[in-house]
């Protein structure tokens, strides 16, 4: 059986990647039901994503590079529960 893109996506993330990109970062969050947060004060490289339960997730978006900081993954990993 093949993996999807998702699943592939959640294998790699699980691996703790030196080079895990935001885009990634905001792709796997949707795979949770996680959405960017567009209002407030999360302009510029502060960005929010929020879950129908409500529960946030902070993120600075990492610039100029888009590589995550290995801190970041761990506290998403820890909200994902995985």
């Amino acid at each position: 059986m093949r993996m999807s893109k998702k699943e592939k996506l959640i294998i790699r993330f699980l691996t703790m990647p030196s080079d895990f990109h935001y885009d990634e970062v905001v792709k796997l969050l949707g795979y949770f039901d996680f959405e960017e947060v567009k209002k407030g004060k999360t302009s510029g490289s502060r960005v929010k994503f929020m879950n129908k339960e409500n529960v946030p997730i902070m993120l600075h978006k990492p610039h100029p590079s888009g590589i995550m900081k290995r801190y970041q993954l761990k506290q998403i990993k820890e909200v994902l529960g995985l």
